[in-house]
């Protein structure tokens, strides 16, 4: 793979133009849409759709006059979390060792709560969760405030079972390493990592550049589980890709787009 195989998606492209105060850029949205290859069409569509699902509003003007205001939060989703930048920074640095417990939690939600119990689901993985024979999901981190907090937002708390244990086994599997290989795809996400690794050495400090790595390395982190070092295959790819990224931050040109701007203080907090 090289530099041009990851493309920015539109809807991120506007999001990352929008800047501290909740406004967004539009005549920079749109010179760095042609520098991204996105055609005018392309951004004025996604604008009516970020329009129509609230993340952004119309305040005045328009065409390339017109002003956007992002809706709270909007552009910092796509961008990690710190207190899970950091972990994975302390972990790369050895200053998070396991602690050998893992850790499970079961829930039993009605049908009629369908949604919430797909949202739950979903928010365990993105946790670093697997899931396990029996309805269970495993960790290798302490997520119990995490689980529970969510649980309750959704107010499926009184269906949540949780427990830790030093003693798990899988299909016969319980050596904590191999356990790790066998519940989490660490093959296909070491194949990312090294394909990430690659085209940001081959990147340029374009601002186009700058943001593509900055989305795919936001993309990449989420599905990561960021499990200690101890269950990780020797020299994992992903604490050099994270070192690579850190390091990279300091060469940019592109800190006027507010997205670099943002990515730039959670990698220099992490670390």
């Amino acid at each position: 793979m090289n530099a041009s195989d990851f493309s920015i998606p539109t809807r991120t492209l506007v999001l990352a133009m929008v800047n501290q105060d909740g406004r967004l850029d539009v005549p920079a949205l749109y010179e760095m849409a042609e520098l991204c290859g996105l055609t005018d069409q392309q951004v004025r569509l996604c604008l009516r759709r970020l329009v129509v699902d609230g993340s952004i509003r119309q305040d005045s003007g328009r065409g390339r006059r017109a002003v956007f205001i992002a809706a709270p939060g909007v552009a910092s989703m796509m961008l990690p979390e710190l207190k899970y930048l950091q972990l994975a920074y302390r972990q790369d640095a050895g200053m998070w060792p396991w602690d050998e417990m893992w850790h499970l939690v079961a829930f039993s939600v009605p049908e009629s709560r369908r949604a919430a119990r797909d949202t739950f689901r979903g928010h365990l993985r993105f946790l670093g969760g697997a899931p396990v024979p029996g309805g269970f999901y495993v960790c290798a981190n302490d997520w119990g405030d995490e689980v529970l907090a969510e649980a309750t937002r959704l107010e499926i708390a009184d269906g949540l079972s949780a427990l830790t244990s030093r003693d798990l086994k899988v299909g016969g599997v319980s050596e904590p390493r191999t356990l790790a290989g066998k519940l989490w795809d660490l093959a296909n996400l070491e194949a990312e990592w090294i394909a990430f690794e690659q085209r940001l050495a081959s990147s340029t400090k374009s601002a186009p550049d700058s943001l593509l790595r900055i989305v795919e390395f936001a993309q990449i982190m989420e599905r990561d589980p960021l499990l200690p070092s101890e269950l990780l295959p020797p020299d994992w790819a992903g604490r050099r890709a994270r070192a690579s990224m850190a390091a990279s931050t300091d060469i940019t040109d592109s800190s006027d787009i507010p997205l670099t701007q943002a990515m730039h203080a959670l990698l220099t907090q992490a670390r």
